[in-house]
């Protein structure tokens, strides 16, 4: 379908994922942490919406999370929930947005350590084989963006 509801099919299989973390966020931080994970990717609710397994092998041992992404059509707009096995509970807002040339953006405004900023995610650099993610946080309004997490998949499926 051309409305957007495939934009994340290139995802769907298992992949191997490379992961660079900032250690400290919003802070002036140039220290990374490096570990690799593994992530399984499938279709659910007709295309509608897609959901994700992911494992990461940690300093500080295994973490485990989820995505769910839900596409509406009426919007053209893509929601993103998270949870994962530290916190135990779906974050939100959801981050939302949609693709256009080939590449992903989606935003949300939470507080992180009390203050408001603004999420990015941004999807780029797909093939069939291979995809990157970035996150990054905005204290100013969407004016700087602090990139403070990397991931580079490599399809294993």
């Amino acid at each position: 379908m051309s409305d957007g509801r495939s934009d994340f099919d290139f995802l769907v299989g298992s992949w191997k994922v490379q992961h660079k973390r900032l250690r400290e966020r919003l802070k002036g931080s140039t220290s990374w942490e490096e570990f690799e994970g593994t992530s399984v990717h499938k279709k659910i609710l007709g295309g509608a919406g897609n959901f994700d397994e992911n494992v990461m092998e940690r300093e500080s041992g295994r973490m485990e999370g989820v995505s769910l992404r839900l596409y509406d059509p009426q919007s053209s707009l893509w929601s993103i929930y998270w949870a994962d096995s530290v916190r135990a509970k779906l974050d939100l807002p959801p981050t939302v947005g949609k693709f256009e040339n080939g590449r992903g953006e989606f935003y949300d405004e939470e507080l992180f350590e009390g203050k408001p900023i603004v999420v990015r995610f941004i999807w780029s650099e797909i093939t069939p084989t291979t995809c990157h993610w970035e996150q990054a946080f905005s204290t100013d309004g969407r004016q700087t963006w602090e990139t403070n997490w990397l991931m580079n998949f490599t399809r294993t499926g």
